[in-house]
């Protein structure tokens, strides 16, 4: 099987890099990073105007199409220079044009997909409770009940990226107690920016300050049926597909992180002299690059095919999880090697290396903690559940 870019695919990605370079090269990223509760909305804009926001949107929806593999082509060359800051791409990528194109009507694809191409509709998801983390079922206290024309959802969220800002949240909520399993009786909701009893709050964090993180409160939001996603009762098993695109997405973003570690590694290796030679001749520093470049490879195989399956619309649950394991351990230990190699100034924050080490070591927490991902590996290999 063979995972090399294709002439086009490659192209693209050398297009990417080259509006990275000069519209947010690592320098800009730096000092947008500082600004902690300011989303970066002309950096959303540039991105529209790129046409980013189109890609994995089907051009009939007036996006520009593309799978699964070029959308972790685009987030890998944006994090490498951004860092976490590319994840105002990402959230709205899997929860926003992901999400309704697999499961959204034919009128609801017609209805958001232009906008979320354009980037003229931001969406942000929804799912984590307080009390649950990982657990989203165990502990799933939202609620949804019919109405007349609609719903009234009631409950909190937590960990909502860019909910402050975004036009809609895809929100999961329990629509039915009186169910066999958990799994049953879930139902996603598009809920719109300013519903009365809807209130989004941002939480101060170590890192990826300026994509904002929320807790959402939701107090008799109304919500109208066209809104409803999906089938109603059948959240869970529709979000899955929605969840695996999110690792994938991250795990990619990882990559780009650990990419960035490496040149900026290499070139203070190649710059920095220490008892008469350059800092590179150190032994155990090129051990260091060396674990680097093969976390690098490893995590670069385990995405591709991970989005390569999930274009292919085959079963992609347990590549996700090893993707992300692998290349959200990998950045985070690079990033904090990379502090090692620069010394007292890898702690400067006027260096990009502690933006990275901050920025990858949410990765390794969410979208899921690398110890349930685990669980989960094993449980597919056929290991009685544990949790």
């Amino acid at each position: 099987m063979d995972f090399a870019l294709t002439e086009e695919q490659e192209a693209f990605r050398k297009s990417v890099r080259s509006w990275v370079e000069k519209e947010c090269p690592k320098d800009v990223a730096l000092e947008l990073e500082r600004q902690e509760f300011e989303y970066p909305h002309e950096l959303y804009q540039k991105m529209a105007e790129a046409g980013f926001h189109g890609i994995g949107v089907a051009e009939e929806y007036g996006g520009s199409g593309g799978t699964e593999l070029d959308q972790v082509l685009l987030i890998r060359e944006l994090s490498r220079s951004l860092g976490g800051i590319a994840w105002i791409w990402g959230i709205n990528a899997f929860a926003g044009s992901k999400s309704v194109g697999y499961y959204g009507t034919e009128e609801q694809k017609k209805r958001f997909l232009p906008d979320i191409a354009s980037g003229a509709k931001k969406f942000a998801i929804a799912v984590t409770e307080p009390a649950g983390g990982t657990d989203l079922l165990g502990v799933l206290k939202t609620t949804a009940k019919k109405t007349e024309g609609g719903w009234v959802i009631n409950g909190q969220k937590i960990w909502s990226t860019q909910a402050h800002v975004a036009d809609y949240l895809l929100l999961l909520a329990r629509s039915d107690k009186d169910v066999a399993k958990k799994t049953q009786g879930t139902t996603l909701f598009l809920v719109p920016k300013g519903t009365p009893g809807l209130e989004a709050r941002q939480i101060p964090k170590l890192g990826m300050k300026n994509v904002g993180s929320c807790e959402v409160f939701l107090d008799d939001v109304f919500v109208p049926d066209d809104l409803v996603l999906g089938e109603p009762g059948q959240a869970w098993y529709m979000l899955l597909k929605t969840l695996n695109n999110e690792r994938i997405m991250m795990s990619a973003l990882a990559l780009g992180i650990l990419d960035g570690v490496i040149e900026e590694a290499m070139r203070y290796l190649d710059e920095r002299e220490v008892f008469g030679k350059k800092l590179g001749q150190m032994q155990v520093l090129q051990h260091y690059i060396a674990d680097m470049l093969i976390a690098q490879k490893s995590a670069e195989l385990l995405i591709y095919e991970a989005a390569w399956r999930q274009a292919e619309g085959l079963d992609c649950g347990m590549n996700a999880n090893m993707a992300k394991i692998v290349a959200s351990e990998g950045a985070v230990t690079a990033a904090d090697r990379g502090i090692q190699i620069f010394g007292g100034m890898g702690y400067a924050l006027e260096t990009q290396m502690q933006r990275y080490w901050r920025d990858a070591r949410l990765y390794r927490i969410g979208p899921i903690a690398n110890e349930m991902a685990r669980n989960s590996i094993a449980e597919m290999a056929g290991l009685p559940r544990s949790f």
